[in-house]
């Protein structure tokens, strides 16, 4: 281990880093004690009057209270947790081994625990699952204490029996249980978070949270409409349904809300989603008339409980599309017999990204609505001017791809859009003896941005040693081995492979041995250039950590600027009418209408400005050229010496548990991608306790 010089600037960074994180943590922790004391009797007659009166001003009226506790420590988080972030890439770069060291003691918190059912799921995560079941459990009782021991005052005299106001409260406690699990729906769902990497986490290995807490919230907020549809029949009351609430809570807008969420819900389970995958992605966007109308029912005051995980994932919503409305490059495509295509884009120096970053791209020859996330299969350090991904055909939209790549007239220009890269913030593979990658057919892409990543290292950092690497990938049949053609990149030099340790286990299943057929290789597509595309480059440029701190707080200094203008000058008046009060639904469309002005004024200009400062560096990559013949050669290379120096298996599927427990070394990562059989196999394994120095490393890119 080589010891990281320290120097004035870096301690300096780390002090700071360490006050932020501090800081963050204390935000946090107060933050959560505010949710866990709201359905309290201590917090609604002792702490919410008194805050009330402290905020109930003439600017932003009842809301006010709301703003203070529940939205603005959580921008603040992100705002902090963006600074965090852009400090963290000049304090150490990924391969940092101190910062990694004694990280092994927590091993046993991230040992998977679950396999089936909730997926993949370690003890850490578990952990984490019950605290949360817990704060909803505590929330549900606690308002029903609240309204039990005052039911006299929520009866309506000589119209309702005991047991029904009960039915009411328990159905209105039901919503407020389903509002808290709202509130973090959107934070697994945002792909350029600075809040997620605070915690370890990326977007995309996130998304099976974003599951648990859609399930949980619409089974809630179900519960919540049904039991008030039934307490209303059941006190003669059914025209409550109808009921449309000027200055209260709007029924038919939740009966709305829920219809609109039910449709949105019965898409999402898995077998809907896989066999008919564009009908749950085009009913996926009725969340917004979901919202819409919750937002109808409750009104703006309530809903600042939830906003500031939607908050967060408007911004990056609205800056995925600004991103998206440009062509990129496509330089190439490598097309593999095996019915797979290797997509090759022109990108800026400045994008950098860690392995097993992805990107989403949409075709719109094919579907102009349908975007599909990929993983990156390219280094940033070993190709600074392209991006790779790989494409397995596995449906219609890839299938139709294929076949125009494919087709002896290829077309000479594709216009591609993409959204990323989206990754995770730091990657710490080195803190291995071994690494142990199992792929099944296309899951081997991300580990061929792990082993490229490895050769960069090894050949250019002295005195760190990388781990021995076990690649064990099973393919179908014989075809499939051409895969490990893209091992390495399309331009680049062979002697940075030399170097590593690398074994390659290669089973194909299906064949019992070599086929005498002359092996198809691989095809190379050149496209043209296009003066309507560009190279890809970061959305936010070089400090984007810092660029997406400065959206968040000062679109949010905008929206109380004109949220405080709206309401003295103009509800404020109309709700001190004595004839007149201003009504909940046009209150909350103006306040919606602010909160999008405010984001799109400030991540309009963030754009724009990065745009034209990265003008002059896309121009000067766009016309690069000259990669041909040094490819062509490339390709002879590796498949004659990647593939011969791998050790190919026929008619077996490999021995998972018997590859896993003999690997030497006190620490040997574990990784797996493909098929779920697999992906649980390999679980199973490292969770059974047999070897104490299997450590299971989660990748997931099951959508």
């Amino acid at each position: 281990m080589v010891a990281k010089r320290s120097t004035p600037s870096y301690e300096g960074i780390k002090v700071i880093r360490t006050g932020i994180k501090t800081s963050i943590i204390m935000i946090f922790f107060g933050y959560l004690l505010m949710c866990i004391m709201m359905p309290t009797i201590v917090y609604r007659d002792i702490w919410q009057p008194k805050l009330r009166a402290k905020t109930n001003s003439t600017y932003f009226g009842k809301q006010g209270l709301n703003i203070l506790i529940y939205t603005f420590p959580i921008l603040l988080i992100s705002a902090l947790g963006c600074i965090y972030l852009h400090l963290g890439k000049k304090e150490s770069d990924n391969y940092n081994m101190e910062s990694n060291f004694g990280k092994h003691q927590l091993t046993s918190w991230k040992r998977p625990v679950i396999v089936k059912g909730l997926g993949i799921v370690t003890w850490t995560e578990l952990a984490f699952f019950i605290m949360f079941i817990a704060l909803l459990v505590w929330t549900f009782s606690s308002f029903l204490h609240v309204f039990f021991s005052r039911i006299t005052e929520f009866r309506r005299a000589g119209v309702e029996k005991i047991w029904q106001t009960k039915m009411d409260r328990v159905a209105t406690a039901l919503g407020y249980v389903g509002n808290v699990s709202l509130t973090f729906l959107f934070f697994p769902v945002t792909r350029g978070s600075s809040v997620l990497p605070l915690f370890g986490l990326t977007s995309e290995n996130s998304i099976k949270y974003h599951i648990w807490l859609g399930h949980i919230t619409m089974a809630l907020f179900t519960a919540h409409g049904f039991l008030f549809i039934i307490y209303w029949a059941l006190s003669h009351q059914l025209s409550e349904v109808l009921k449309w609430g000027n200055t209260a809570v709007s029924n038919i807008a939740g009966e709305l809300s829920l219809l609109f969420g039910l449709v949105l819900w019965v898409t999402t389970y898995p077998s809907v989603r896989r066999k008919m995958f564009e009908l749950f992605f085009y009913t996926h966007y009725f969340y917004i008339l979901f919202l819409l109308f919750y937002l109808f029912h409750l009104g703006i005051s309530y809903t600042c409980i939830m906003l500031p995980g939607f908050y967060l994932f408007l911004v990056d919503r609205y800056l995925r599309f600004l991103q998206s409305r440009q062509g990129v490059r496509l330089l190439s495509a490598r097309i593999l017999p095996c019915e797979t295509v290797e997509l090759n884009f022109l990108k800026t120096q400045g994008l950098s990204y860690t392995p097993t970053s992805m990107i989403f791209m949409n075709v719109p020859s094919i579907s102009k609505l349908q975007w599909h996330p990929f993983t990156i299969s390219s280094n940033s350090n070993l190709e600074p001017e392209r991006l790779s991904v790989i494409i397995k055909v596995e449906g219609s939209w890839s299938n139709k791809l294929y076949q125009i790549l494919s087709s002896p007239s290829s077309v000479n220009h594709l216009k591609i859009s993409i959204e990323g890269p989206y990754g995770p913030f730091s990657t710490n593979f080195l803190r291995h003896e071994t690494l142990v990658m199992v792929s099944g057919g296309s899951g081997i892409a991300p580990f061929i941005s792990i082993i490229r990543e490895l050769a960069f290292v090894s050949a250019t950092m002295k005195g760190k040693s990388t781990p021995k690497i076990l690649l064990v990938s099973a393919f179908k049949n014989s075809l499939g081995l051409t895969m490990l053609d893209l091992l390495l990149p399309i331009s680049g030099t062979p002697s940075e492979f030399s170097k590593l340790d690398l074994k390659i286990e290669a089973y194909v299943t299906r064949e019992k041995g070599p086929t005498t057929e002359n092996p198809k290789l691989l095809r190379t597509i050149w496209f043209d250039p296009n003066d309507l595309d560009a190279p890809l480059y970061p959305i936010l440029g070089r400090n984007n950590w810092l660029w997406l701190g400065a959206i968040i707080s000062s679109s949010f200094i905008i929206l109380l600027v004109f949220m405080g203008i709206l309401t003295r000058y103009y509800i404020y008046p109309i709700d001190h009418n004595t004839n007149r009060i201003y009504s909940l639904a046009a209150r909350a469309i103006l306040n919606m209408l602010l909160i999008f002005i405010s984001i799109g004024m400030t991540a309009s200009t963030a754009f724009l400005w990065n745009k034209k400062q990265l003008a002059m560096e896309a121009r000067q990559n766009q016309n690069k050229e000259g990669f041909y013949n040094a490819d062509q050669e490339l390709e002879s290379f590796t498949h004659q010496s990647l593939v011969q120096s791998s050790q190919v298996h026929y008619g077996e599927r490999p021995d998972l548990k018997r590859i896993l427990l003999e690997c030497e070394g006190s620490s040997v990562g574990v990784l797996v991608c493909g098929p779920k059989k697999m992906r649980h196999e390999v679980a199973i394994i490292c969770s059974s306790g047999l070897a104490d120095n299997l450590h299971f490393e989660s990748i997931s890119f099951s959508w």
